[in-house]
């Protein structure tokens, strides 16, 4: 059973795309049989863990052996990897019924199937790693196959510039990470988790030289390892590729968003908690960045009118909650969170898809509007989805993300001060462009004058059906599993799979803390409805006496121009300059070029001699003959 969770996925990626050659519906039913079988197996692994403590790490062959030095492929069940085993198989099964209905109009549906188990089969792989290479290997995956969904439309001439994008950024995040696996096989002279977790106290102390600097060993590589969880998860400088990804079709963007991709990075920083636990300066820097990604993702997601990239932003500053929580050591709280916002990010995800479907490919929201009675299943599914991620009392956001501001309260430092207080002001702006988001799409007047709001209908039962499982997930996650996850006895869960040297002790929460946000999130939905449906002329007012302001958060900090500025075009012009004068006219033209034209040049001399007159022949043949007797007399 252990064995097949991750090689079903993979036996589905590759019978499905050879079902082409039979039909496409083939091709769908292979997919997501497998991927469903596999998300069974899962959560009967889950519960095994939880009820029996039946946790285990199962070989499946010797990848390198040398001397004491052994990596193995392996299938290693703890409780980490068994809930993120739920998260990914789940939500990718459901992405799969899902896609069957929306693809339905898709030329390459064998294709586009494939890739998405693909997806899924790389996610496991990382999850289920016993060492870091065998992570390394579903890490590029994923990356791989992002890069495919993204530019799935490649005749989009914008879908292959996100797809390029999205590749590039992360590799920027991947050398950083390839450089902290260096490190540590390089000083511990291992790759298993096992391993090096058990030896990194005596390396505590450790300093070496690092580009003419001193640095703590345990820093530096829990810096690096942190570069590669930024590009994975789109945190602040290496953030810029998810917007764009909304390029893919939406159930690729429900994928990445919710359960593979993004969440790669913050299960990467939990893995590594017995590194990190050793590195105060490593965990601020994580807190810090994703205080920033949290509350930057937010303010620019306020003033989108694109319904994909609100949600995408809303990703972005959720995983910068993760981020902080891991930052202040309360790393069962960051995987609560990213258990319980897979299924309302998924939710909005596959809730998007639905509208986009049935408006005729339209995603800007300011061409919506009162479809709530056309629409009333994908409607209500949006609204459940935006209570969960704004934190309404007794949905799951509200159990996940308000236990991250608490336990950043309770850290009791500066860092855990004012990673609480950006917490809450995100909270609000999330509730202020979540809400801005349902009333814009759903209510008010209906703005699209290329359609006829009569022609407008609801999705059919293969789109609406995983919106009803994700709506479950979206209430109840959060009080099912609060007490097991992050409850007084929650180290009975997690085990050895986490390490947290100093707990926070989570019973003497100050009352202002339990019922801020869930107030300001609260009185967030009147405010937006007056401010976005009865008197929308406040905001026209506030936006032309701040355009700065506005434009600022319209164009996301200007940080895609910066990177244009800074570091695209100086690639371009050295690049230019390189081609033209180093490729072009150095190397063609003494190279292949010159070689070429002096062949040509020549054989239009030699041609003269083929007159048909002998004694043209003959003199050749008297040059040809001295030659020979040159050469034999040199040689001899």
């Amino acid at each position: 059973m252990e064995y097949a969770v991750i090689f079903l996925p993979l036996f589905g990626a590759i019978f499905g795309y050879l079902s082409k050659y039979i039909s496409d519906l083939t091709s769908q039913i292979t997919t997501t049989f497998f991927v469903c079988v596999t998300a069974a197996i899962s959560i009967i692994l889950f519960y095994n863990g939880v009820i029996n403590n039946d946790y285990g790490n199962y070989l499946i062959y010797e990848w390198i052996s040398s001397g004491d030095f052994v990596v193995n492929w392996s299938v290693n069940i703890d409780p980490l990897s068994s809930i993120m085993l739920v998260v990914v198989t789940l939500i990718s099964a459901l992405v799969h019924i899902y896609s069957i209905g929306y693809m339905k109009h898709d030329p390459n549906k064998p294709r586009f199937m494939s890739y998405l188990s693909l997806f899924t089969f790389s996610m496991i792989v990382l999850v289920v790693s016993d060492n870091f290479l065998q992570l390394f290997f579903g890490w590029e995956g994923v990356g791989l196959c992002s890069y495919l969904l993204i530019g799935f439309w490649y005749k989009k001439d914008s879908a292959n510039k996100a797809a390029i994008k999205a590749f590039i950024v992360n590799r920027v995040g991947d050398f950083g990470f390839a450089l902290g696996i260096f490190l540590i096989f390089m000083f511990f002279g291992t790759v298993n988790y096992s391993e090096v977790f058990e030896i990194t106290p005596k390396f505590s102390s450790e300093t070496i030289n690092f580009l003419g600097f001193n640095i703590n060993l345990i820093t530096l590589i829990c810096l690096f390892l942190f570069i590669g969880a930024m590009g994975k998860s789109a945190q602040f400088f290496l953030h810029t590729w998810l917007p764009d990804a909304m390029e893919g079709p939406t159930p690729v963007s429900a994928l990445i968003h919710a359960a593979t991709m993004v969440t790669a990075g913050v299960f990467l920083v939990v893995r590594c908690s017995p590194i990190f636990e050793y590195s105060q300066i490593a965990l601020n820097f994580v807190a810090i960045i994703g205080m920033l990604t949290a509350f930057f993702a937010a303010s620019v997601a306020l003033v989108q009118n694109d319904i994909k990239r609100i949600i995408a932003y809303s990703t972005c500053s959720q995983l910068g909650y993760m981020f902080f929580a891991t930052g202040v050591g309360a790393y069962n709280v960051a995987i609560f969170h990213l258990f319980t916002h897979a299924f309302f990010k998924a939710l909005l995800f596959l809730g998007s898809g639905s509208v986009i479907h049935s408006l005729k490919e339209e995603q800007d929201i300011r061409k919506m509007g009162g479809i709530w009675r056309q629409m009333p299943y994908t409607w209500i599914a949006m609204i459940v989805g935006t209570l969960a991620l704004t934190g309404f009392p007794f949905l799951s956001g509200y159990y996940s993300k308000d236990a991250i501001i608490e336990f950043a309260y309770l850290k009791g430092t500066n860092i855990g001060y004012f990673a609480a207080g950006i917490g809450i002001v995100t909270a609000l702006m999330t509730a202020m462009y979540s809400w801005r988001l349902i009333f814009k799409t759903f209510h008010g007047k209906f703005n699209n004058l290329d359609l006829s709001k009569f022609e407008i209908k609801d999705s059919g039962i293969l789109i609406i059906f995983p919106l009803v499982i994700l709506i479950l997930g979206s209430i109840f996650s959060g009080i099912f599993f609060k007490e097991l996850l992050i409850g007084h006895h929650y180290n009975d869960f997690w085990q050895s799979s986490i390490l947290i040297l100093k707990s926070i002790d989570h019973s003497n929460v100050p009352y202002w803390i339990l019922f801020i946000t869930p107030l300001l999130v609260t009185l967030a939905i009147p405010i937006s409805y007056y401010l976005y449906i009865i008197n929308n002329k406040i905001l026209e007012k506030i936006k032309i006496k701040n355009q700065l302001i506005y434009k600022f958060l319209l164009n996301k900090w200007y940080i895609d121009e910066i990177y244009d500025f800074t570091f695209v075009r100086p690639s371009q012009i050295i690049g230019s300059f390189l081609w033209k004068s180093g490729d072009i006219k150095t190397i063609d033209r003494f190279g292949p070029d010159g070689i070429s034209k002096i062949v040509k040049t020549l054989s239009k001399k030699t041609t003269k001699f083929q007159s048909g007159y002998i004694y043209d022949y003959a003199f050749v043949m008297l040059i040809g003959l001295s030659l020979l007797l040159t050469i034999f007399i040199f040689y001899k």
